[in-house]
């Protein structure tokens, strides 16, 4: 595997362009592949096998175009889908996880707040790093339906999302949290929001900078760092590429062309 192939990266939809972003930040040299499975998103709602399914799909042609590691950005793809995709390749696979860890300790109340998909909620994964991080720590969790398809349409303040985040946050402070999880990789994108209707003292968590270290690590460890320059990002979409090139030009902040992608 050449050191400067590419790295792939794929989510339901738009909002892994968090992590591909902080990718991009701190592995400015690697050629990024990205995948956004917008025919199929949300992932939050649908079964753990249909999930499976789809992220092998996808891993499947980033490895046919000559990915040397493959990174799950998106939490409910990882929940149900890193181990498989582990098992069948035999390189770096990144994926996603709520900083449970991080927001334990950050915690000064001693209660922290959880804002996911309900997939990632209901999932083995997040039940055993509730078990291994959250120790004394209260964690209330709420499932928030909507706000991915608002990020989706590059909806990201107005009145319906400011609703929308005032009633899964109300809940979380009200219980008296003072730490707040950003579950899913669209959520980061709804932070400026989020910053207007939250009380002052209230810390926000997310793990997009957290998964480029790991990825920098694993490329390290494997000697598959690139040495070369950056060939610049790619896109493919499952749904309309027109419908992500425009929603592009506000989470990514330019112009870039998006393939029509058929899996």
């Amino acid at each position: 595997m050449s050191n400067n192939a590419p790295v792939g990266v794929f989510d339901s939809g738009v909002g892994g362009l968090s992590v591909l972003g902080e990718i991009n930040r701190l592995l400015p040299q690697e050629t990024l592949l990205y995948v956004a499975d917008s025919g199929h998103v949300p992932y939050g709602e649908k079964s753990a096998e249909y999930i499976r399914e789809r992220s092998r799909k996808i891993a499947s042609f980033l490895v046919e175009q000559g990915a040397k590691a493959l990174v799950l950005a998106c939490n409910t793809a990882t929940a149900a889908a890193v181990a498989d995709l582990r098992s069948l390749y035999d390189m770096p696979v990144v994926g996603m996880e709520p900083a449970v860890k991080p927001a334990a300790l950050a915690t000064r109340t001693g209660v922290v707040g959880v804002l996911a998909t309900t997939g990632t909620l209901q999932s083995a994964r997040f039940a055993a790093l509730l078990d291994r991080f959250a120790g004394a720590v209260r964690v209330v969790t709420q499932p928030c339906p909507g706000l991915v398809e608002c990020v989706e349409r590059g909806e990201l303040q107005g009145q319906h999302v400011e609703q929308l985040l005032r009633s899964y946050t109300d809940p979380l402070l009200e219980a008296g949290c003072d730490t707040l999880i950003l579950g899913c990789t669209h959520y980061p994108f709804l932070r400026a929001q989020l910053m207007t209707i939250l009380p002052s003292g209230i810390t926000l968590v997310d793990t997009g900078a957290a998964v480029a270290r790991q990825l920098r690590a694993r490329l390290s460890e494997a000697e598959l760092l690139a040495d070369g320059a950056s060939q610049g990002p790619r896109f493919w979409s499952t749904a309309a590429p027109k419908s992500l090139e425009d929603v592009l030009r506000v989470l990514w902040g330019r112009n870039e062309t998006v393939r029509a992608l058929s899996v």
